[in-house]
């Protein structure tokens, strides 16, 4: 009966840390792709203070402002708002400090040729938990004009009106 018991509290010790998998989105960008081509997409993790995850695992940031930038081999997120923990003591956070990503070198070497050569900026599209481990979503991407957006909506909404009259001719 023991070794029954003992097996069932390893089993909820199991199910406790697989509900941690997966990926837990906190905040979303959804500005960046209006205002921004999108070249590139990657992963990275992020350096953050004990009460910076307690306010993310609440769910709160806001990355409209957000970019990153490479100073002295080292890539940096600027403008990212984690508002600070409610419950937290005089050892809460800045909301908009600047925050280091982590990346491997050849990967840091490659975005600042990119970015250097030419019109290319890092902008973060989601901040998420990934298995418990929280990481942001890069984009290397080329700013839109005014017009460009103006054509880009008119697309979706031509593609959008063909789907209908396609959905209505069935």
């Amino acid at each position: 009966m023991a070794a029954t018991q003992g097996k069932k509290a390893q089993s909820g010790k199991a199910q406790a840390g697989k509900a941690q998998q997966g990926r837990k989105i906190i905040a979303s960008n959804r500005r960046a792709r209006h205002d921004y081509t999108i070249e590139d997409v990657l992963e990275a993790g992020i350096m953050l203070t004990g009460t910076e995850v307690k306010s993310l695992r609440a769910g709160r940031a806001t990355l409209t402002e957000g970019f990153a930038q490479i100073t002295d081999g080292e890539i940096w997120l600027h403008g990212v708002h984690i508002p600070e923990y409610t419950q937290g003591t005089w050892t809460n956070h800045e909301p908009r400090r600047i925050r280091k990503l982590l990346l491997h070198r050849k990967e840091i070497d490659r975005l600042g040729r990119v970015t250097s050569e030419g019109g290319l900026t890092l902008i973060p599209l989601s901040l998420y938990f990934l298995d418990g481990k929280a990481k942001i979503e890069l984009a290397l991407a080329r700013g839109r004009r005014t017009y460009d957006k103006r054509q880009e909506l008119a697309r979706r909404d031509a593609t959008r009106e063909v789907e209908r009259a396609m959905r209505r001719r069935r």
